[in-house]
């Protein structure tokens, strides 16, 4: 009888274990039955392999990208201008210093969300129940030692430490936490690009300044040719050879050109307080060189190949981190579908902390253990079974999001590309303009030289000679703007091609996420600190060979998860 019993009772525990098992495989599987199915990304053009012939010759992995700012612009004046904004003087990199800031703190706060979370507490307080409540009865007959009873008016002390965690089974913490890295990476290379963004204006508007000074130079040059021809006009005219009119109309054109003279100052003044706020400092005159500005070369050209640009442009950069980002977004909202494991979590039965730790109603009981000592754990392993529209419609977000920096990224590489080719044909253009263009200005001197003879001997009338000069100053004119826009314009695909974020002095140093992330307290530099800008990378020593650089836009096509 008791064999027959005994055999019936473990029959009965087999299936009560058979049964829980299939409901815990139940909860497993269930939830993932309602996921909806990802949205793949278009896929992205594919990225030339090689630039055309005609901008740089056979391809090379020789890239201007990576030479210094010192060597690239050769010109001790504009560097020093460069390097006091890159210093801390410019406004707008230090308020991207403390969004760089933020992002590490974000990146603080998540690596610690998939930890326990422990605290201390105290608690002191005083309560009587009512004798005519059960409570109040059952209080004066409770002992709590032999013989001794509860007093009238008890005290409740407790010191306890309070425990909880979210057990991350799913990952979902984790990629919530490598997300923020990622971002923090981001925001990095958001304030890389920036840099070559200022070091590029900061050189066009010091071109600008040049430009100016020449159009100055040039207008002086232009009035003193007009004087010579109003005194000859003048001659004439006390001669009783020529009438009033000539000397009026020179002297009208003088007066113009002594206006512009003015406007030109006012100009000057304009750009020299645009660079003066790039550079962080009050309004003064900034100092530049005095040179040849038309004959003005800056380093030569080298566009390497446009897989280059996946590794030197802070924008792309950037994009491909958000992307990634976005990538373990999805994850974290995938995870949201699966049963989730709380110890003593905000739903459980102990409240929202399981304490352990001493309780007693007199302070001299407190901590007498195992008497005094209280202990309360708790678990819950919770699963969505119904109406999950929420969870669906974060996930679908992020996959959307997702796709967003997919297009992104592509969009990005797309436009670095056009920039570096709109860029290149402008520098090449611009240069053959430049030939022509002192071409012009060589044939107008002369021209001008001729008229001014033939004028003195009357052979021609003086409006021969006005539009002789007047032409001369406008090609004089646009020989300097088409100059200045051929430097621009290689400043320009300097930046395009990454270029701006070496010289300047400075140790190349990559900001980390943290502290207690990636080094010990005890030792490092302090993360806090981040009012000095970092030089953003080295130059490489061996470059890879064109063959191993990608040739397509990465994760274009690619599965999204």
């Amino acid at each position: 009888m008791n064999r027959t019993g005994r055999s019936l009772n473990t029959k009965h525990e087999k299936h009560v274990v058979a049964r829980a098992i299939a409901c815990s495989m139940l909860l497993l599987v269930l939830p993932s039955c309602g996921i909806p199915k990802l949205r793949q990304a278009m896929p992205g053009p594919d990225l030339p392999a090689s630039y055309a012939a005609s901008f740089n010759g056979p391809p090379s992995l020789e890239n201007s990208s990576q030479v210094p700012i010192e060597d690239f612009f050769n010109d001790p004046k504009l560097t020093s201008l460069i390097c006091q904004a890159l210093a801390g003087g410019n406004l707008e990199l230090r308020i991207l210093n403390e969004d760089i800031q933020i992002a590490r703190n974000e990146v603080l706060g998540r690596s610690g969300a998939y930890l326990p979370f422990v605290s201390l507490g105290l608690a002191a307080g005083m309560e009587r129940f009512s004798r005519f409540t059960p409570e109040g009865t059952a209080e004066e007959q409770l002992e709590y030692l032999p013989g001794k009873h509860f007093p009238g008016l008890p005290g409740n002390f407790l010191a306890a430490f309070y425990a909880s965690w979210e057990v991350d089974i799913w990952r979902m913490l984790r990629n919530l936490r490598d997300a923020a890295k990622l971002r923090f990476l981001a925001t990095n290379e958001g304030r890389n690009y920036v840099i070559t963004r200022l070091v590029a204006e900061i050189a066009e508007n010091y071109y600008m300044l040049m430009a100016l000074d020449k159009r100055i130079e040039n207008l002086d040059n232009i009035i003193a040719l007009q004087q010579q021809s109003l005194e000859i006009a003048r001659a004439r005219m006390e001669a009783a050879r020529s009438t009033a009119l000539p000397v009026q109309r020179f002297q009208a054109e003088i007066r113009k050109n002594q206006s512009q003279r003015l406007i030109a100052q006012q100009e000057i003044i304009q750009v020299e307080n645009r660079i003066n706020f790039l550079v962080g400092r009050y309004p003064q005159p900034v100092e530049r060189n005095t040179g040849d500005f038309i004959d003005l070369n800056l380093h030569a050209l080298s566009l390497g190949v446009p897989a280059q640009l996946l590794l030197n442009r802070p924008d792309i950069r950037q994009a491909e981190r958000e992307l990634a980002a976005a990538g373990l977004d999805v994850k974290a909202a995938r995870a949201r579908f699966f049963p989730q494991l709380a110890i003593a979590g905000p739903t459980g039965p102990a409240g929202p902390y399981s304490p352990i730790g001493w309780q007693a109603f007199n302070p001299k009981y407190l901590f007498w253990t195992p008497d005094a000592l209280l202990v309360s754990i708790a678990g819950d392993l919770i699963t969505p079974l119904i109406n999950k529209r929420a969870i669906r419609a974060d996930y679908k977000t992020a996959n959307a999001r997702q796709l967003q920096a997919v297009y992104n990224y592509q969009r990005v590489i797309l436009n670095a590309f056009t920039e570096v080719v709109n860029r290149v044909t402008k520098v090449q253009n611009y240069s053959r303009s430049i030939e022509v263009r002192k071409q012009q200005v060589t044939a107008l001197v002369a021209a001008v030289e001729v008229a001014n003879d033939l004028f003195r001997n009357a052979r021609i009338e003086y409006i021969d000679v006005l539009f002789a000069q007047r032409d001369l100053w406008d090609a004089r004119l646009e020989l300097i703007e088409t100059k200045q826009q051929q430097l621009s314009a290689i400043v320009n695909v300097y930046q395009a091609l990454g270029g701006g974020l070496l010289g300047c002095g400075r140790a190349p140093r990559h900001p980390q996420p943290g502290p207690s992330l990636t080094q010990s307290p005890q030792g490092g530099s302090d993360p806090s600190t981040t009012e000095q800008l970092p030089v953003p990378r080295k130059q490489p020593e061996q470059p890879p060979e064109p063959s191993k650089l990608p040739t397509s836009l990465p994760a274009s096509g690619a599965k999204l998860e």
